[in-house]
């Protein structure tokens, strides 16, 4: 029997018990140990130190009224467009979703999207007009704004429209990684990207003076939100997606990290969808 709680634990444990202790400690050290977790120093200078992934128990945040729910049960909710219309992340997770973004898994599991959009990617036969493209979000797909979630709870405080304006017009997003890969393999094939953003146009020149900061180089178009439009998201992106097919391009993909950047028709050939759940 084990009784564990976050400051201590008590277990009366068995040979077995032990053995599997002893085998999980070397998975530990050796994660550890590995290169594979993102350099998060390497990102911000300023960044509060964040461990390695923890799965916590912790309420789900209205997902279940009567009972709490595992942190990693109401991300896979979220990841998986179950629970809508959240505002922010439940503040029992919060340092969950640090550990999330910061540590390992969030780099894999989007290694493992990208890995899958490539080798779509590779095996399409291209019609050799030149009009094929692929439409890339911004904010959590292209650019990472961890810098600026990391001091407001990733994602456990309410969005503060002004305070974020305020860091994306410093147009110093880090390249999320994964996805420049992507962009550049993309580039090699024919296949021109798009970049489709619910970013206002009053950040386009941030905007674009970051993405080509950031390796993000000869995009087809770059489309914000005009500042008087007020639309959801999805119906913004899905009528702009509509002028490009009207205008002869072929969506040959689309990648986000909401589902309002892949949903509502035409939402492309293929569709990838990159884990976030520090925003809806």
């Amino acid at each position: 029997m084990c009784t564990t709680h976050l400051s201590s634990s008590t277990c009366s444990r068995t040979p077995m018990a032990m053995a599997v202790a002893a085998k999980l400690l070397v998975i530990l050290m050796t994660l550890l140990g590995s290169s594979a977790a993102w350099d998060a120093g390497a990102l911000l200078d300023e960044m509060p130190v964040i461990h390695m992934l923890r799965p916590l128990q912790s309420s789900g945040g209205g997902l279940s009224l009567h009972a709490d729910m595992p942190c990693d049960s109401w991300r896979l909710a979220v990841e998986t467009n179950n629970r809508r219309d959240w505002s922010t992340v439940p503040a029992n997770c919060e340092q969950y979703v640090g550990n999330y973004m910061m540590g390992g898994h969030y780099r894999a599991d989007s290694k493992v999207v990208v890995d899958e959009a490539i080798a779509y990617a590779q095996g399409l036969k291209l019609g050799g007009g030149g009009k094929e493209v692929w439409v890339f979000d911004v904010d959590e797909t292209t650019l990472s704004n961890l810098p600026y979630y990391a001091k407001h709870g990733f994602g456990a405080e309410p969005y503060n429209w002004v305070e974020f304006t305020k860091y994306a017009q410093q147009a110093n997003a880090p390249a999320l990684p994964e996805t420049l890969r992507l962009y550049n393999e993309l580039k090699e094939l024919g296949i021109k990207p798009v970049i489709l953003t619910g970013r206002r146009e009053d950040k386009r020149n941030a905007t674009d003076h970051n993405l080509r900061n950031q390796g993000y180089l000869g995009y087809e178009k770059l489309l914000l939100k005009p500042v008087d439009v007020k639309v959801p998201g999805i119906v913004f992106k899905s009528g702009e997606r509509k002028k490009l097919v009207d205008a002869g391009y072929v969506i040959v993909g689309n990648i986000g990290d909401q589902w309002s950047d892949i949903l509502g028709a035409p939402e492309g050939a293929r569709t990838f969808k990159l884990p976030n759940p520090i925003h809806g």
